[in-house]
This record gives C-alpha cells, sequence and structure tokens, in this order.
C-alpha cells in the first residue's frame, strides 16, 4: 500500500514528523517498508511563462525565449525542446539554481551561459531533468492558472513524503488512506476528519434492472444510472498527482475517479458503459465454457466457481475483479452505470490467479470490503463525475441498492485476565477498554469483561485473541517488558535405534556426494517419463511453465543438475537431495501435517557420472559402474543389511536395476540410466542412480555388546560350480543355513569365473566348466567362543555347506 504522506495528513495531521510518523504506524502492526521522497533536491527553480520564442540564428534546433518568471523583466533563456513556444508554463532555473545529482551524484549547478553565441539566464525545464518522471518528450507544461515565480517545489506539493506499508491479510480496513488515517487518530489521539456523502440531485427515475441470483457471491449491489457526461474531459492534475504516488498510472477521467476513491475509502467499484449493457444484469456464478475479454485484453474462461456480471446476452464482468472490454467507457460514452458492491471474500479470494494476474480490487475484496457504505461511496463517485465530467446536460438517476446477504456481525468477549497472561505484562479493565475504544469499537463492559461488537468494516475481529491483538498494538509493543520465559525446558532426545537426516547428508558427504536443493514442482514430461506418472499433481498457479507439477520422485531433479554440470565441463559429478515427493492416496486425512489425498513422503536420492575416483597414479581409472554405487547404498544403510533383487523403474536400465529391501520390503532402488532418457538428455555415458525411502535409512539396530573371541578362527575356501541364473544372494542364504550362526564367522564371494566361448570344433577340457555355467569361489570363516575347532568339527562344517549348497542352488564341487 502505498500514499503520500499529505493525503494521509488531510485525514489526521499529529504532532509527529514524518520519520516518528513511520516508527508510530510501524511499532503498531502496519509496517513502513520504505520512506521515499516525492521529488529529489533543488533549488530556486520557479514557474516561468515564455512571452517569446524565436528561432536561435546559429542552430536550427534552439530558440531564443524570452521567458516571464515575475521579476519584472524578463530572461533570455536558450532553450531545445520541441514544445517550447509562446504562451505556456513551465519551471525555469534561474542563475544559481541546483538540479537533481546526476549518475555521478553531484547536483548541476545553473549559470550565465553562452549557446552558438547566444547569451542564456537560465534553464527550462523538463521533467525528467527534474527526475519527477522519465519522459523527456519536451518541458513540463503546467496549468495556465499557474502563479508567476511561484517556487515548483510548493506549486506542484513537492516536498512530500511517499508511505509503501506492508499490510498483513487481516488488515484489509487499511487499504486506503482513509483506513490508516483512522489508525493513526486512535494511535495518537490527534481528531480525525470524516468524509461526508451529501446525496446528488436526482434528475430521473430510470434505473437498470439488476437480479443478485447468487447471494453467496455477492451479498449487496447498489448503482445508479448517470446521463450524458462528458467522457474527454480531462482528470485534473491534482488527482493525477495523487494516483501517480499511489503507484497508479492516469488512464480517463471516469477510470481515474473509480481508481481515486478506491485509494482514498477502499472501496473498489466499475463504470460501466450504460448503453453497451443489454437488458438487465444478472450477478451469478459463472458457467462452464463462458469467455470474457477483460479490460486488460486477455479472454478468460469461466467455470461454475467464478462470479460474474451478465446482461442478458453475454457475461460483462469478473465479479471484483476486473470490467470486461465489452461495457468499458470510451471517449464516446455518454451515459453511465456506476456500481459497488459487497461481495463475500471465500467468492473473491484465489480466482484471479486463475488467470495468472491480479487486481487492486481483487486484492481488496477478497480481504473484505464494508458492505454498509455502498451507497455513500456511490455519492462520492457521481460528486466527482459530475465535478470533471459533468455537462449542462448531466443528470443522475435515482440509487438503485439491494441487500440480499451481508454479514451480521458477532460479540466477541475479551477476558482481561486471558489478555494480561498472553500479552505478558499487567493490564486493568479500564485499560484493554480505552484501547478498543480508541479504535472506535462499541464496547460493553462486564466484571473482567470486555465485549465488542464489530463494525462492520473490520472482518478481523472473530476470536477473543483478535481484540489481545487490538489491545497489544494501542498499548504499544513498545511498552511490553521484556520477560524471560518460565517453562520447564526439556530436552526431546531422539530413539537410539533411529538417526538424524543430518547424519545421513553427513555419510553421503564422506562418499564423495554433494548436497543439491531443488524445487518440489518439476516440468511434467519428467513425471512421465523418470517417473512412470500419467497423472501428477497439478499446480493451479505454477511460478513457470516448465514447473507445472508436483514431482513423485527426486531423480529428474537430479539429472537436471547434473545435466547442468556437465553442459559447464565437469567431468565427474556425484550429488544427492534429500526432498519430500507428492503421490496421490485416498486414504490420507486432513490433520496438521497432512493434505488429504496425497502421501508427501521423504526420500533420498543420489546420482554418480563420470569416473569412480578423483585421478590418481595408484589406480587405472575406470568409470563408476553398477556396483560402485550399490557399494555405495550399503555404506549408506550399514550396518542394516540389505538384499538386492533384479527390479523394473521408469528411469533405469532395464537389465542393470535392481530393487532395495530391508527386512523383505521394497525401499526403493539403485540402477543405471535408461538408454532412452540418456540419449533424450544428450548425456556421453550413463549415470548410476539411486531412491530410497528416507524413513527406512534413518532406522539402524540398536549395537549389542559382544565379547572379543578369545579363539583363534580358521579360513576355508570352496569353489563350488553353479547354473549361470544362480544369485549371490541364493548362494550367501545357503551358506548361513547350512552352520549355526555361532560357528561360521563369515563368508565371502572373492572370485568369479566363467569359461570362454569355445570355437567350431572344440571341447571342453576335462572336469571343465559346460555352456551356462559358472564358477563361484567363498571364503569361509568359521570360529568358536568356547573352544578352538577340531579338524573334524571344521570338516563337519565345510561338508554341511556343500550339501545344503548342492540341495538349495544345485552346485558341485569344482576340481
Amino acid at each position: 500500500m502505498q500514499f503520500p504522506e499529505s493525503w494521509l495528513r488531510e485525514f489526521c495531521n499529529p504532532a509527529l514528523s514524518t520519520a516518528e510518523l513511520a516508527e508510530t504506524l510501524t511499532m503498531a502492526g502496519l509496517e513502513v517498508e520504505e520512506l521515499q521522497p516525492v521529488a529529489p533536491p533543488f533549488t530556486k527553480i520557479v514557474v516561468g511563462e515564455i512571452k517569446e520564442a524565436q528561432q536561435h540564428p546559429n542552430a536550427d534546433r534552439l530558440r531564443v525565449c524570452q521567458v516571464d518568471v515575475g521579476q519584472g523583466a524578463l530572461l533570455n533563456i536558450v532553450c531545445g525542446a520541441p514544445n517550447a513556444r509562446v504562451g505556456i508554463k513551465v519551471p525555469c532555473a534561474l542563475v544559481g539554481a541546483e538540479l537533481p545529482p546526476g549518475d555521478d551524484g553531484k547536483p548541476f549547478l545553473i549559470k550565465v551561459g553562452q549557446l552558438r553565441g547566444v547569451e542564456s539566464q537560465g534553464m527550462l525545464c523538463s521533467a525528467r531533468e527534474l527526475k519527477l518522471s522519465e519522459d523527456h518528450g519536451g518541458l513540463l507544461e503546467l496549468p495556465l492558472d499557474a502563479p508567476l515565480g511561484q517556487d515548483i517545489r510548493q506549486y506542484l506539493q513537492l516536498d512530500d513524503t511517499l508511505f509503501t506499508l506492508k499490510l498483513t491479510p487481516n488488515l484489509a480496513h487499511c487499504l486506503s488512506v482513509y483506513g490508516i488515517a483512522r489508525e493513526v487518530a486512535a494511535l495518537t489521539g490527534a481528531p480525525l476528519k470524516a468524509p461526508s456523502f451529501p446525496a446528488v440531485p436526482v434528475g430521473h427515475a430510470d434505473t437498470l434492472p439488476v437480479k443478485i441470483s447468487a447471494p453467496d457471491l455477492c451479498g449487496r449491489f447498489s448503482g445508479r444510472i448517470v446521463r450524458n457526461v462528458n467522457t474527454q474531459a480531462k482528470t485534473p492534475q491534482w488527482m493525477v498527482d495523487r494516483l501517480a504516488r499511489c503507484g497508479q498510472r492516469s488512464v480517463a477521467p471516469l477510470v481515474d475517479i473509480s481508481n481515486y476513491v478506491m485509494f482514498e475509502l477502499g472501496r473498489p467499484s466499475h463504470i460501466f458503459d450504460l448503453d453497451k449493457i443489454h437488458g438487465s444484469l444478472d450477478v451469478r456464478w459463472g458457467r462452464a465454457g463462458e469467455q470474457l475479454k477483460l479490460l486488460n485484453g486477455n479472454t478468460v474462461t469461466v467455470d461454475e466457481k467464478v462470479g460474474v456480471i451478465a446482461d442478458d446476452r453475454e457475461i460483462e464482468s469478473l465479479a471484483g475483479i476486473m470490467g470486461g472490454d465489452a461495457t468499458a467507457v470510451s471517449d464516446d460514452t455518454k451515459n453511465i452505470y456506476i456500481e459497488a458492491a459487497f461481495w463475500w471474500p471465500k467468492s473473491i479470494a484465489g480466482r484471479s490467479r486463475r488467470y495468472n494476474f491480479s487486481t487492486d480490487a481483487g486484492h481488496r475484496f477478497e480481504r473484505g470490503v464494508d458492505p454498509q457504505l455502498t451507497v455513500e461511496h456511490i455519492e462520492r463517485i457521481t460528486q466527482l463525475v459530475i465535478d470533471i465530467c459533468g455537462t449542462p446536460e448531466t443528470v443522475c438517476g435515482p440509487m438503485d441498492d439491494q441487500i440480499a446477504n451481508v454479514p451480521q456481525p458477532q460479540p466477541v468477549t475479551l477476558r482481561v485476565a486471558r489478555a494480561a497472561k498472553v500479552i505478558g505484562m499487567p493490564l486493568t479493565q479500564q485499560q484493554c477498554v480505552d484501547a478498543l475504544q480508541r479504535l472506535g469499537l462499541p464496547v460493553t463492559e462486564g466484571d473482567g469483561v470486555v465485549t465488542v461488537l464489530p463494525p462492520s468494516y473490520r472482518f478481523d475481529l472473530v476470536i477473543e485473541e483478535d481484540l489481545i491483538e487490538e489491545v497489544a498494538r494501542m498499548v504499544g509493543y513498545n511498552q511490553l517488558p521484556t520477560t524471560p520465559p518460565l517453562a520447564p525446558i526439556t530436552a526431546k532426545l531422539p530413539l537410539e535405534s533411529t538417526r538424524s537426516p543430518f547424519a545421513v547428508r553427513r555419510e553421503l558427504a564422506g562418499l564423495g556426494y554433494q548436497e543439491t536443493i531443488n524445487f518440489s514442482f518439476v516440468e511434467e514430461r519428467w513425471e512421465h517419463e523418470l517417473a512412470g506418472n500419467p497423472n501428477p499433481i497439478k499446480l493451479l498457479n505454477p511460478i513457470a511453465s516448465q514447473m507445472s507439477v508436483m514431482r513423485s520422485s527426486l531423480l529428474g531433479s537430479l539429472l537436471q543438475v547434473l545435466k547442468f554440470n556437465l553442459d559447464r565441463k565437469a567431468e565427474r559429478v556425484r550429488v544427492f537431495e534429500l526432498g519430500r515427493v507428492f503421490l496421490r492416496d485416498a486414504s490420507v486425512k486432513s490433520s496438521d501435517t497432512t493434505v488429504e489425498g496425497f502421501h508427501q513422503p521423504m526420500r533420498v536420492a543420489g546420482m554418480a557420472y563420470g569416473a569412480a575416483d578423483q585421478l590418481q597414479w595408484g589406480r587405472k581409472e575406470q568409470g563408476v559402474d553398477f556396483f560402485d554405487v550399490k557399494g555405495d547404498v550399503e555404506a549408506l544403510l550399514a550396518p542394516v543389511q540389505a538384499t538386492f533383487e533384479p527390479g523394473n523403474h521408469p528411469a533405469m536400465h532395464p537389465g542393470r536395476c535392481a530393487r532395495v529391501l530391508v527386512a523383505g520390503r521394497e525401499i526403493g532402488h539403485v540402477g543405471e540410466l535408461h538408454p532412452r532418457w540418456r540419449q533424450a538428455w544428450d548425456l556421453p555415458q550413463a549415470p548410476v542412480m539411486f531412491e530410497l525411502e528416507l524413513d527406512a535409512v534413518l532406522q539402524r539396530p540398536v549395537p549389542q555388546f559382544r565379547p572379543v573371541a578369545k579363539h583363534q578362527a580358521v579360513e576355508r575356501d570352496l569353489a563350488v560350480v553353479v547354473a549361470e541364473k544362480v544369485t549371490h544372494a541364493e548362494l550367501m542364504s545357503a551358506i548361513e543355513s547350512a552352520v549355526p550362526a555361532a560357528t561360521l564367522r563369515g563368508a565371502v564371494l572373492f572370485d568369479v569365473y566363467r569359461p570362454k566361448a569355445l570355437r567350431a570344433g572344440e571341447t571342453a577340457p576335462a572336469g571343465g566348466l559346460a555352456a551356462g555355467e559358472k564358477s563361484l569361489a567363498v571364503r569361509l570363516t568359521l570360529g568358536s567362543d568356547t573352544a578352538t575347532l577340531t579338524e573334524a568339527e571344521i570338516e563337519s562344517a565345510v561338508q554341511a555347506v556343500v550339501a545344503q549348497l548342492t540341495a538349495r542352488t544345485g552346485a558341485r564341487l569344482r576340481v
């Protein structure tokens, strides 16, 4: 909310400086975000009138002007502006004047000078040279009634300050200059000048038929017809200046009047071209497929959740947001219909964001606008229309005011003891009453209780805490004592069977990965291709077209990071992310941490590309492969033992992808990028990646004490021949089932051998491996906690392992 200080002081003028006023507003919850002067510093610039303008004898683009600045003698000034002509009044910088500082920060001093042989005794100024605007098309032309010789700063009221307030959504009653003045009066005790709304004379009996078909959309609709207005009139300069200082560009007189009253009183309104309305108006919800061309040139399609104002032929306006182009006023408009309505905030909230734009009217209506003063504000608009656009033939019709469903204020009770406890300082009942009465709230007192019936413009006063906040604001936040908390503080220790997400990050960083943080909304194509999600969760208002859906996998984000780094000549990339994904799940109910119908679990994902190790002399360079990343996953999960089974994932290579299982439950996948996506992303080689459920990664068994074995363990190596289809997991499962855990200390696969393919006519050597077979060598570590194993016990254990391998995998000892 931006406004000039001078306009505020017309309604309430406390004995405070600009800085003190800003501090008062900020400490009352109306944060002053910025104070900015209307104009930069400059001196000795006055109103001048060009009396003569002759061509410069030595320059085609210069004129020699005789300028009257009210000093008796005319000043001889050379000017190159294209609009320098006799009879206009312009800003004139006298000799010795200082113009606003330039890019170097130094002020520009005006001296008597020679321009192409002609003396110039000053300078005629444009708006850009005074840094009042960026317009550099010519001299700044002033109204013809501007007094000669008057200082420009005084005439244009440039010694003013622009206030920019950062208002919270509950302060809708402060979205106007008068609303802020009402707060200033309550805070400072300065008198408030309330506006008056005298009724304009009624000259005809015509009304426009209006029907409110949706009382849950519109609670009150007021309007009147005004005939024979002059829409080609010029908006007064004082109104143009005030609108500009509120950040609003002047458009046309009728539009400017509507905007001016909105900033002045907080009442958005709309003015229709009456002759373009077909029949009557109907205030209703939209219908699917209806379209409307708006004033901003966009054509939108509405549905049953968007309110509209329609005539007998088509819709003419988005309710409470923006008018339509078909009934917009223009230079040819003669008859108008002025409308002011009360729209229920919930019926307006979020509607403009559907169409990727916002308006000042929608901003106010979705927070709440006073339903009680529609008639009075139309009277104010009508009077301005008559004053600015009126003609001798201008006549106003009667007010048509329809009340269908306006809010009924409910009393709110404040317990003084409760207020003192929440605010944290002693309070008396009289202090609470005084604070609320200063705000203009009707108060009823009881024994330790204060009851308020909120006025119509205070939509935010609903519960007791709302009144407590008002009391705290009026008492002053800077008056609150500094009181340390007295609550007992007990540390909340995590379970020993879990670890923190930070520990997971540290573990991955130790494995050589770097953390990335990415948006949760991604490109829809990623969801279709990399996540296999045909129905992703779409955003109603995405911040960019390529961020239109919520991600159900972290892999797309990591792949984008990889591509970004590769495009910048990175040769080795290892990245990971801990983040939330978003899945549809009808079983999820709404709570403080969940949204109905959506499951939002945390996951951890990583991606490795390039060499397995940093460049070094001790090892030959080798690219990262599936088993490198599988080892990283095992290290991340340790001491939990995971099993890996062949799996399928939309983003991964069909033959180089594994499911990760812990205690029989699938917690994620690890694998190489699918060749199709590698080609689509134009990657020189395939990265290897993993994605796991974070909850499963955070779990870890509680360490249990075991004494160090006192007796020496023994090792035995076995080489068995098995079919190619036998997996490592099947081999280890058979070994572990053959020998008790107290005896089998460990089993490690240390060699895999496959025979070379035989040429035509060659035969396999005796005792060799046949086609479709492989040799696996396993080292068994055997021991006992009670005694050294005998040779017979060792041999028994080995034979048990061989027997179990034969029975479960069809293995035979290799000879």
